[in-house]
């Protein structure tokens, strides 16, 4: 399968900043791929570039298998950090405009929004103007007009900004719709719960260079650290400690604890879990992977693989 995005040796600098140096990377057709990094990182900017707002100084992006063209402005659905809705207009008439200018017809552009009205529950806005709209409600507007004329490559630049946890979901949901019905979804931000439960493949930005990439349950499996969540009867764990590391125990009932073991890179979780049913009675056993901020906020701390190993240690 052709990849949605392919960037290779994309570099771009501001005078004296390199915004980009040399980013490759790539994203999978018909998946939410998670843009990570922290502000200043080159995210945005690689972001303007796909969207042909500014030009990169060397390298080639391919969409779809092509080189980057104008053409591609009406596949691409783009909802900025930084909202862009006439302030003056009514909804409905902004929304009309909008999608006619990403080509559909008068009479395509009415049946969508009346699609959209209707799933979003607002029948009644078409007459509002923006300026008369909350931030939440003005964001449902603007996601309306990113998604209107269906296209194959949504950017979506901290979507969710605005947003209470009901209309959040609402979004996510639609997101997650989109990525089912064949859209391809570049999705920007710093809220890493909302990348735990949306995004199939990661990269993560620091410094103007990638320095991370790939399937989430991949990466999270690459800096896994060998270490267990028992749920048990009775506090009394004896392990031997050449191999294992009780790291916290708390009571969970009367004689029910949760207890986080530690293994050395030799053992294996069935050789653990083999050890402990012979003192005690296990009602839960899991090993505990790190989460994307784990990741996320050690590898920009510290910048490498080490760096996230060693904080997981610590942990």
């Amino acid at each position: 399968m052709v990849p949605a995005v392919s960037a290779h040796q994309v570099t771009k600098r501001y005078t004296s900043q390199l915004a980009l140096d040399a980013v490759s990377l790539t994203i999978p057709e018909k998946s939410i791929y998670g843009l990570l990094g922290p502000n200043g990182a080159g995210k945005t900017t690689f972001i303007r570039i796909l969207n042909q707002i500014i030009q990169a100084d060397s390298g080639t992006i391919e969409i779809f298998g092509e080189q980057l063209n104008s053409n591609h402005v009406n596949i691409i659905g783009y909802l900025p950090e930084e909202r862009g809705l006439y302030k003056k207009l009514k909804v409905g008439e902004q929304l009309l405009y909008l999608a006619q200018l990403k080509g559909l017809s008068r009479k395509e552009a009415l049946e969508r929004i009346k699609f959209w009205f209707e799933k979003f529950n607002i029948k009644d806005w078409w007459n509002k103007k923006v300026e008369d709209l909350s931030k939440g409600m003005a964001q449902k507007v603007q996601f309306i007009s990113t998604v209107l004329h269906e296209p194959r490559l949504i950017i979506l630049d901290e979507p969710f900004s605005g947003f209470d946890p009901v209309n959040a979901q609402l979004i996510t949901e639609n997101i997650l719709e989109l990525r089912d019905r064949g859209s391809t979804i570049i999705f920007s931000t710093h809220r890493m719960e909302t990348v735990e439960s949306l995004c199939d493949h990661i990269a993560l930005i620091n410094k103007a260079q990638v320095i991370l990439e790939g399937p989430k349950k991949e990466v999270k499996s690459r800096f896994r650290s060998n270490t267990f969540l028992v749920e048990h009867s009775g506090n009394s764990l004896q392990l031997p400690s050449d191999r294992y590391q009780i790291i916290q125990q708390t009571t969970v009932a009367d004689n029910l604890y949760e207890t986080l073991i530690r293994a050395s890179e030799t053992v294996k979780g069935n050789q653990l879990i083999r050890e402990l049913v012979e003192q005690t009675e296990v009602h839960r056993f899991e090993e505990k992977l790190p989460t994307m901020a784990d990741i996320f906020i050690s590898l920009v701390k510290g910048e490498g693989d080490e760096a996230l190993r060693k904080h997981l240690k610590e942990v």
